[in-house]
């Protein structure tokens, strides 16, 4: 790693009109999505009460990601972040695999947002088409990324605020419901965490799967390592956005789920729909309907924010030769135009592909890529680790150092390989983790391949 600022630039201009609130308020906003508002209650039926076990260590693994990628992003801000970082530390091979996995990932996540809020809207107004809306969404959000990076910053703060707003309201509801300040509505007190079977009715195998579960829905905080190319003062920015996860993490996830643990029983059926299920419990009208809407612009705001960083992500790879040259280019207004037209295809064919197939291509497409996250994070923690030693080695001043090292990045490794031998040891889960291994062995064949015949 450097901090000489005559290499940190990406190959050709940055733009830097991000600025440092919408760095924040990204970081902030980045892991809250569906898989909080909607998912969550599936880690609760795994784990009963003890799924808030899964979620701190789920929660330390991602803190420690993102301070290692906020120490490599602070030094050497880059679109391409990990994929850059990994070449650095490994190779050509390992940086062009990362970051077409990533791409390729978000790519497919992209295309199920789209569909997903589409589908979400529709169960609240049942005339309304799916393929039409997932359309409009997808047409929406490219001409909102063609604008610019200073309209795409925009937007994603602003959907960042009504989701923490509805996070935090939420958890207000809940603790006055706890305390019996709600009128006509008794509290349950604690008495959930024990009762069905006690704290960890499923024991150590629950809190397994369910750190399956809750280690997916914390994907896609990397972004904020390649939103730093293009923010103001990255190094102070970096810095600063990676500093809030930690109590992001212990308020917004493990504060919204103590709410829902202690006020729904872990056997309930309406975890289906966890918040929706807290608020009818507190007896607020049109509860369902609110924590639906807000559940579709989460989607959204992660659909805005993943078009975003695939296309960084392939402009990345075009600048450095591992795509094709056209991606790297940008119009005047510093726009890689060809960057979010490939990022968005994708998502236009889905929807053709929800009309003729409904409920049926996405979920596999999802549980092809379900664990890319996971290997992303081990490249790049291990090149943190590479690259800092290096850095030491070589007395560089680093503008963001994360504390504890090398024990914190040895832990999260420790960590990943728990959670990569609990994917094989699941029936399920082995499939979906073999499946990321055959895509990463083709992608990085075909990476080698290419850069030899060059």
């Amino acid at each position: 790693m450097s901090a000489d600022r005559s290499s940190t630039s990406d190959t050709g201009r940055n733009t830097h009109t991000l600025k440092p609130r919408q760095l924040v308020m990204m970081g902030l906003g980045s892991a809250i999505g569906a898989g909080l508002f909607l998912g969550s209650g599936v880690g609760v039926q795994l784990a009963g009460p003890a799924v808030l076990l899964s979620y701190v260590v789920a929660g330390a693994l991602v803190i420690i990601v993102m301070h290692a990628l906020g120490e490599m992003a602070a030094a050497r801000p880059n679109r391409g972040a990990f994929s850059v970082y990994a070449a650095d530390a490994m190779g050509a091979t390992a940086g062009a695999t990362v970051g077409w996995l990533w791409w390729v990932q978000l790519v497919i996540v992209i295309a199920a947002e789209a569909v997903g809020a589409a589908g979400l809207l529709a169960s609240l107004w049942p005339g309304l088409s799916v393929p039409a809306l997932a359309l409009l969404f997808m047409a929406a959000f490219t001409v909102i990324n063609l604008l610019g990076v200073r309209n795409f910053g925009e937007f994603e703060f602003w959907f960042a605020i009504i989701k923490v707003a509805a996070i935090i309201a939420f958890i207000l509801v809940g603790v006055a419901l706890l305390l019996g300040w709600l009128p006509d509505v008794a509290s349950p007190g604690l008495s959930n965490f024990t009762a069905h079977g006690g704290f960890a009715p499923a024991g150590l195998a629950g809190i397994g799967a369910a750190l399956l579960v809750v280690v997916f829905a914390f994907g896609g905080t990397e972004i904020v390592a390649v939103a730093a190319a293009e923010t103001e003062d990255p190094e102070r920015s970096v810095a600063r956005a990676i500093r809030t996860v930690a109590w992001r993490i212990v308020v917004f996830y493990l504060g919204s789920l103590s709410v829902i643990v202690a006020v729904v029983p872990w056997t309930s059926p309406a975890l289906k729909s966890p918040f929706a299920a807290v608020l009818q419990i507190a007896n607020i009208p049109g509860a369902a309907a609110a924590i639906t809407l807000v559940a579709v612009i989460a989607l959204l705001s992660a659909l805005n924010a993943n078009l975003y960083g695939a296309s960084r992500m392939i402009q990345s790879l075009g600048q450095r030769g591992e795509a094709p040259a056209l991606l790297g280019r940008t119009d005047a207004r510093l726009v890689p135009v060809a960057a979010v037209l490939a990022s968005v295809l994708f998502g236009f064919v889905a929807a053709g592909l929800e009309l003729m197939f409904p409920e049926r291509v996405l979920p596999t497409l999802l549980n092809i890529v379900g664990s890319t996250c996971l290997l992303v994070w081990t490249i790049a923690l291990l090149s943190q680790l590479i690259l800092r030693r290096r850095a030491d080695r070589a007395g560089t001043r680093l503008p963001f150092r994360m504390a504890g090292f090398p024990v914190l990045t040895l832990m999260a490794l420790a960590i990943l390989v728990v959670i990569f031998v609990l994917l094989l040891a699941g029936p399920q889960t082995r499939a979906q983790f073999l499946s990321m291994v055959a895509l990463t062995a083709l992608i990085a064949a075909g990476s080698a391949l290419a850069r030899r015949g060059r």
